[in-house]
């Protein structure tokens, strides 16, 4: 039973593991300032309750609250310059006016930046491509030390900012449409170039950086150089230049620190476009490796657990089987010997009895042997191990063998047994009248197909023997498929990589 100290202490676990919900009703607090009513309060009272009974899910919703935030802030910016006043609080700045808006800025920006470090944080949405583009700067996580094609949205804001009094504060409404819808297209044809054409992404990031690095610092510059000579003002542009607010007083110096930062970066990550469809093959390989490696690890724990398994079936069925009946065999043997003198024919009715126990030992040793590997197999080849089946089996069954050639050993095994243990669950689960087992090869896999006309409906995972079977073909790389929906009919696939040997015959169709 829960006790309340031990809720405390789950629950501060909880909060512990997914501090960032604590944010979330910190970010519904700045609303309190940008809108009147009672929906910021209300909004404060959802956020914390949430935080306090969902942290898991309020963690994941932070980041989307910065980010929505700090664009917030970017709009409330740039509507200073039309409107001049606002009688909101953002931030730290309280009623937004054009004098104050150098402040807001700055604040959006880092609002931003913590909504894209809680996006990798929280495992957001959206968090697994950041951490993903942070890996390809540092050259870590197995990525390549290259350019991420999502670069191209921080210079796409780069390039939104420089133009925002023209794009998105037109003197009317239509342009401010058009504005608007040229916006969300360049934001999505960016994404659809980061997620498709991440090479030409990465040149036009780099480009970016290049281009809008030198504008800014030979401009801020100039504008330095004039001020300080008495022949301008300190405005550099009308409004912002990319994170700088350049109606300010030290905005010129700002603007050519941020322009020098940006050629800087773009001149770092330049060379690197060079080697860029290098590293990315690179990475790829290493991710290929490292998914292979994974699978290796795994398909060899379960070879070992069916390794185990056999073995523990071995010694079950030789305890069960052919030892008890081997003991019996000695009983009664005994037993003959000490009536043999008294009682000769009791003693021939034991030597007898005997006999037949030690018939059904060697009867119960060759099931054994044959569930262990099925000596027709070895002698025959699958095909014919494959028909042996067909024949004893209660119902009618088809073959169609026309592979030339025999795949190696332990595979033939592996695809024997799953055939087998297919054809058992057709004869005892799907009330089937007809089962077609085929087999064919192509492209380096040899493919194997139990198809039944039974009722369907078979699940594979709700029992032991195809999982069995299907651990024992991910030992060579090998998948089983099942496919039953109601009214069937139920097919079970087979398909293992492998080189066939002895390409000697065509095997007939019908058994």
């Amino acid at each position: 039973m829960t006790t309340p100290g031990n809720f405390v202490v789950t629950q501060r676990e909880r909060m512990r593991a997914y501090w960032p919900a604590l944010l979330l009703p910190l970010v519904a607090v700045g609303t309190l300032g940008l809108f009147s009513g009672p929906v910021p309060i209300l909004l404060v009272m959802v956020t914390a309750i949430m935080a306090f009974l969902a942290p898991r899910e309020s963690a994941k919703l932070a980041p989307f609250a910065f980010l929505a935030y700090g664009g917030y802030g970017l709009f409330l910016f740039h509507a200073l310059s039309i409107w001049e006043s606002q009688p909101v609080t953002y931030g730290l700045v309280g009623e937004a006016t054009d004098v104050h808006a150098g402040y807001v800025l700055p604040q959006a920006i880092a609002f931003l930046a913590a909504g894209i470090w809680l996006l990798a944080r929280t495992g957001a949405p959206g968090g697994g491509a950041v951490r993903r583009a942070v890996a390809q700067l540092r050259g870590t996580g197995g990525q390549p030390k290259t350019v991420p094609p999502l670069l191209l949205l921080p210079v796409l804001f780069l390039w939104e900012e420089l133009f925002s009094e023209q794009l998105w504060f037109a003197s009317d409404n239509l342009s401010r449409g058009v504005a608007l819808m040229l916006g969300l297209v360049l934001a999505v044809t960016a994404v659809a170039l980061a997620a498709w054409l991440p090479g030409p992404a990465a040149a036009l990031a780099v480009a970016g950086l290049l281009v809008f690095g030198l504008y800014g610092a030979v401009a801020g510059a100039l504008h330095l150089l004039l001020a300080h000579q008495q022949l301008g003002g300190y405005g550099l542009w009308e409004w912002t230049y990319g994170a700088v607010p350049t109606n300010v007083r030290m905005g010129a110096l700002l603007a050519t620190i941020q322009g020098l930062m940006l050629l800087g970066a773009g001149c770092a990550l330049a060379p690197r476009l060079l080697t860029w469809s290098g590293d990315v093959e690179m990475a790829r390989r290493a991710q290929a490796l490292t998914q292979r490696v994974s699978r290796l690890t795994q398909t060899r724990s379960d070879a070992t657990e069916v390794a185990v398994a056999e073995l523990r079936r071995i010694e079950r069925d030789l305890h069960d089987g052919a030892q008890a009946r081997l003991v019996a065999v000695g009983m009664s043997l005994r037993a003959a010997e000490e009536l043999m003198g008294a009682n000769p024919e009791a003693a021939r009715a034991l030597v007898a009895e005997a006999r037949e126990t030690s018939s059904r030992a060697l009867d119960d040793l060759r099931e054994l042997v044959r569930g262990i590997y099925p000596p027709v197999l070895a002698d025959r080849g699958l095909a014919d191990a494959v028909r042996a089946l067909a024949l004893d089996a209660p119902l009618t069954v088809e073959t169609d063998f026309t592979v030339q050639g025999e795949p190696p050993m332990p595979v033939a095994a592996a695809v024997y047994f799953g055939i087998a243990e297919a054809l058992t669950n057709a004869v005892r689960h799907s009330g089937a009248d007809t089962v077609q087992i085929s087999t064919g090869y192509a492209d380096g896999l040899f493919r194997a197909t139990v198809t039944d006309d039974g009722a369907g409906g078979a699940d594979a995972s709700r029992g032991t023997g195809l999982a069995g079977v299907e651990r024992r073909l991910a030992t060579f790389d090998g998948i089983l498929a099942v496919s039953s929906p109601g009214g069937g009919p139920t097919i079970v696939a087979i398909e293992v990589p492998c080189t066939l040997s002895g390409h000697d015959r065509a095997r007939p169709a019908h058994a």
